[in-house]
């Protein structure tokens, strides 16, 4: 690939994400020597002043570390920009015009754009002959709000560019902790023999954050917590938690295993839609020591949608049969964290009974942010001469990544992403029955909250959300792992 053309360059992602990811590459020496950066937005900007806006933009959000001034220049020097409205023809035209000698070359096309410009972008690409054997295309999320629109987006897409050249993204899957979750189950023979029902209880993944809308009112309040977090990032997370061994580590292999999961996900149906979910909407509160409005403050108007969402999942199969998955997200919580929560069965019989030792489950912690890090807690003997018997007590056994990889840089995922897109890689990029499959599991789920007539729950900004989420696993004799 000799060439990427990034839609909406001008925009909050490319500023802070693609832009420091891009430079990254260029600082590592990771891209070819005459790869250029083609950016385009709708802004009337020419060449010079789209690199003054980047310069800028790598000035705030690159760590000082990292951020070299004669590094900057020579990275600055592969941009280019042209202005393109997609709903103008002509601007294509001339786009197709600016790229023709670097097409044959080579084209990765990343569309970091509204959902409603993907079709008309599309087809403006294609009609430019930018849409050739060539050229890949990378889409950022959302892929629609249920799945009819997705299907929708994805045959506009697919009328231009086949699958095998079609890249969706999901941020989530660049991110160290979880290509680390593949390392840890399929790496070591320690895990894997329990990693079923046999041996695991239960699994909790949560994502939590402590903003509320942050300029994104308008996008929010016609998605909500389910469809904005659950419905990619979190299937995702479960399913690579759930998957089957795949036979190799490429894009076909482990792709296969995570649509299987997906395909095994018990609905939600309306019928048990009020016991295995519930749905709240932050009201003022306080997070951080700091007083916040309520979510209706916030967006000005009245609304239903949700800003939190605690869900309990089975995968119907073999592996998983009697496991219950508890999924929970939400705006306005105490603390900003991803985290898997992995809670295997205790010990069949304790030796220790009765003697002042209480045996805990082992478990498995793996966080994702704001820090990467995976514990282990195990039970250990506490020092001393025992002469009233044995004590034992949880320990945790820690991997930080951050320590245990001191030489090596923490990347920010979109440069593993923008790497792979440019050599061909898809296999950290989510294929289109992944799409489908979590779109029609979230599709029921909304389907039966609006039969049962469910409407969210108020929640004070700074707690875990309604009172009704403690119960959700509770009555299972679960407790969240906060």
């Amino acid at each position: 690939m000799s060439t990427l053309l990034l839609f909406g360059a001008t925009g909050d992602l490319s500023h802070r994400m693609l832009l420091p990811s891009l430079y990254g590459l260029h600082a590592d020496r990771l891209l070819p020597a005459d790869f250029r950066i083609c950016a385009t937005a709708r802004s009337e900007l020419d060449t010079a002043a789209f690199r003054a806006t980047a310069g800028e933009a790598l000035r705030r959000f690159m760590p000082a570390d990292r951020l070299e001034e004669s590094t900057l220049a020579s990275f600055l020097e592969r941009l280019d920009y042209i202005s393109v409205d997609a709903s103008r023809p002509e601007d294509f035209a001339r786009l197709g015009q600016a790229l023709a000698g670097r097409i044959d070359k080579g084209l990765s096309i990343f569309l970091s754009t509204a959902p409603s410009l993907f079709g008309p972008t599309v087809e403006g690409l294609k009609a430019a002959g930018l849409a050739g054997e060539g050229v890949r295309l990378a889409l950022e999320k959302p892929l629609g709000t249920d799945l009819s629109s997705s299907r929708a987006i994805n045959d506009v897409v697919a009328a231009a560019f086949p699958e095998e050249r079609t890249f969706r993204i999901d941020h989530y899957l660049g991110k160290e902790t979880v290509q680390n979750l593949l390392a840890l189950r399929f790496g070591n023979a320690l895990f894997e023999p329990m990693w079923n029902a046999k041996g695991i209880e239960h699994v909790q993944i949560t994502v939590s954050e402590t903003v509320g809308l942050e300029g994104r009112a308008g996008y929010y309040d016609t998605s909500g917590a389910l469809r904005d977090m659950v419905q990619n990032h979190m299937l995702q997370l479960l399913a690579l938690v759930a998957m089957e061994p795949p036979s190799h580590f490429d894009a076909s292999a482990v792709r296969d295993e995570k649509v299987k999961v997906l395909r095994s996900l018990r609905p939600i149906d309306a019928d048990h839609i009020e016991k295995e979910s519930v749905i709240g909407q932050y009201s003022a509160g306080a997070v951080a020591g700091q007083v916040v409005p309520g979510y209706l403050e916030e967006l000005g108007k009245p609304s239903d949608i949700e800003t939190f969402v605690a869900l309990k999942a089975h995968v119907d199969n073999w592996r998983w049969h009697g496991v219950p998955f508890y999924l929970r997200t939400g705006k306005r919580l105490p603390s900003r964290q991803s985290e898997i929560f992995i809670q295997f069965r205790t010990v069949p019989h304790s030796i220790f009974g009765g003697r002042g030792a209480h045996l805990q489950p082992n478990k498995l912690v793996i966080r994702l942010q704001p820090e990467e890090n995976i514990r282990l807690l195990v039970m250990a003997k506490e020092p001393g001469l025992d002469r009233q018997g044995i004590r034992l007590r949880e320990v945790p056994l820690d991997l930080s990544l951050t320590n245990a990889f001191a030489g090596a840089r923490r990347r920010i995922a979109y440069e593993r992403l923008l790497l792979d897109l440019i050599e061909g890689d898809p296999t950290l990029f989510v294929r289109r029955d992944e799409v489908e499959a979590q779109w029609e599991w979230i599709d029921r789920i909304r389907a039966g909250w609006t039969a049962a007539g469910m409407t969210p729950r108020s929640y004070g900004a700074g707690s875990w959300g309604p009172s009704a989420a403690i119960a959700l696993t509770e009555r299972d004799g679960v407790s969240w792992h906060d």
